[in-house]
């Protein structure tokens, strides 16, 4: 079912958004572009929603204008162009680069109810994307220590999570159309010389973040609920360390 709404002012986005929610009881709201702030804002609202109310869990899909963040364990020696401003944030990872074309969601799931496993959302969040990038024809993977989605050509997606109470903020980024070039200006999640891909320059071709977008959406809760089940409501499924 898909409707159209107007976001509570609580919530702090004021513009209309899109709502939209699966068969299953999982909210997913794609609200196109919004501001570093704004989805900050949203994040902070919904957590505390989702803490008192679990069947209120969300997955938000939105672009960011241009914004470079950096999580707790950054470093300054990261940022290689003196002129860029860095948003600090309670995520885990180094700087990364949100731009229009990148496709980020943040997933407000409870994971206090879900086993209080963060290391296994990392690695759930890591198999949604890479099984999103088989869809477009795309070969991606984990490497071994170090978090996020990669491909031959480079690192695909990036991932960076936080919780409040059990309950979890931010999220991924998948490179899809957005400009590379901006990644220039930084060590992506602290690595020297990280090539970067999106699956426009793997592909050679354009693609659609919302065919990106939708294919997320139609396998998140199904997905989650094999890799962290509710308790009490089936073992664990998946692979991943």
């Amino acid at each position: 079912m898909q409707e159209t709404e107007s976001l509570r002012e609580g919530e702090g986005v004021k513009a209309p958004r899109i709502q939209v929610k699966d068969k299953g009881s999982m909210l997913i709201r794609e609200l196109g572009t919004i501001s570093y702030q704004e989805g900050f804002a949203l994040q902070e609202h919904l957590a505390a929603v989702v803490h008192g109310d679990p069947s209120r869990e969300t997955l938000l899909l939105l672009e960011h204008p241009l914004v470079y963040t950096m999580g707790r364990s950054g470093s300054d020696g990261s940022i290689l162009d003196p002129s860029v401003e860095v948003v600090r944030i309670n995520r885990g990872g180094d700087v990364t680069c949100h731009a229009p074309g990148q496709l980020v969601g943040y997933p407000i799931i409870n994971l206090g109810l879900r086993g209080k496993d963060l290391r296994r959302h990392l690695r759930f969040l890591e198999e949604l994307l890479i099984l999103t990038a088989a869809d477009f024809g795309v070969t991606a993977y984990r490497v071994d220590g170090r978090t996020g989605v990669w491909t031959d050509s480079g690192k695909l997606a990036s991932i960076g999570v936080g919780v409040r109470r059990w309950v979890s903020m931010h999220g991924f980024a998948l490179n899809v159309s957005n400009d590379l070039a901006f990644f220039r200006k930084i060590h992506p999640c602290g690595i020297e010389q990280c090539p970067v891909a999106s699956l426009e320059s793997i592909l050679g071709r354009e693609v659609s973040l919302l065919d990106v977008s939708s294919r997320i959406s139609g396998r998140f809760e199904t997905l989650l609920n094999e890799w962290q089940p509710f308790a009490g409501c089936g073992d664990h499924r998946g692979a991943g360390t």
